[in-house]
């Protein structure tokens, strides 16, 4: 009987196998020492660890699965059926870890880690290339992960991890966040070439009151800098279209499906006319966020630095 009750004690341990996994992980490179060289002696010397450590926490790992794993002679030892069976998941699992070890190893380098770098979409075909080029005249290995996104998602990424930096607008402010103002650009009002307006070079904003507009969808950070300026000029604006792309607004335009508050495209578009604004002074500032209290990789760092060494420089003339 007393047996008996041994046995179900020593089988209670892995009963619950929510709870194993936690018991098991510290044990498991020690496992495959022993099996590796089926004796305890050479396993110990090889992790540097003394023999009794090595001998209990085997026999602990058994007692927590519940199963015998090493058939003993003295100090020589072999595997049991189930030991084999265990051993294969184990230099699996290992291996993993190893890899994922090799992983985060390799993107915190300093010379060619990894940077994940969200910015938005108008600033993708001229404004990061830019910058991407002129920072990887000194750092030529780093890798970047590039997420193109509107601002509030890319706010979220840094919150998750996804990213580690952003370029957005507004520049947020957030408790959680830190953020620093590089640029501002400046924004025009749009129309179609046949437009009234389209003789003219500079327009208030007031002017097109009567316009319907196509913008950017509400979450949009252009949208809320629209509808913030049409405020200012006295006047809300009479949405026709909304999209998710500024390229896109243009384009609605040109089809003269509506006037657009819009930054400068990186190639000049036919079918349109872009005016100065001049009255309220229509602009959006561009900044750099990530979250504060984050560590930096070495990678992250020294982007962080170039970017904002790029202060009144962001943006192409």
């Amino acid at each position: 009987m007393a047996h008996d009750r041994s046995s179900e004690k020593w089988l209670s341990h892995g009963s619950d196998t929510a709870d194993t996994a936690p018991l098991l992980v510290p044990r498991l490179a020690y496992f495959a020492a022993v099996a590796r060289h089926e004796h305890v002696t050479r396993a110990a010397q090889e992790l540097g660890v003394p023999q009794s450590t090595l001998s209990r926490a085997v026999v602990r790992l058994e007692q927590d699965l519940g199963v015998a794993l090493f058939a003993r002679k003295g100090r020589t030892v072999s595997l049991t059926p189930a030991g084999r069976t265990f051993l294969a998941s184990v230099e699996r699992a290992l291996g993993e870890v190893e890899r994922a070890a090799e992983s985060v190893r390799a993107d915190a380098d300093p010379h060619a880690g990894k940077v994940a770098f969200g910015f938005l979409h108008t600033m993708g075909s001229e404004t990061v290339p830019g910058l991407l080029r002129a920072f990887r005249a000194d750092h030529p290995r780093v890798r970047f992960t590039l997420v193109q996104n509107y601002g509030e998602a890319m706010l979220g990424g840094l919150r998750t991890g996804e990213l580690d930096l952003c370029l957005t607008s507004p520049v947020p402010d957030a408790p959680d966040l830190v953020a620093r103002r590089l640029d501002e650009q400046r924004l025009r009002l749009v129309v179609p070439d046949d437009h009234r307006l389209a003789s003219r070079k500079r327009v208030r904003l007031a002017e097109a009151a009567d316009e319907y507009f196509v913008t950017l969808e509400p979450g949009y950070g252009l949208r809320r800098i629209t509808d913030d300026l049409c405020a200012q000029a006295g006047f809300t604006p009479r949405v026709a279209f909304e999209g998710e792309e500024a390229e896109t607004l243009r384009g609605l335009v040109a089809a003269g499906l509506g006037v657009a508050l819009l930054p400068p495209p990186a190639v000049a578009r036919p079918g349109v006319v872009e005016l100065t604004v001049t009255a309220p002074r229509a602009v959006r500032e561009i900044g750099v966020a990530w979250l504060d209290g984050h560590p930096d990789t070495p990678p992250v760092a020294a982007f962080k630095r170039f970017l904002l060494s790029r202060r009144g420089q962001l943006l192409p003339d």
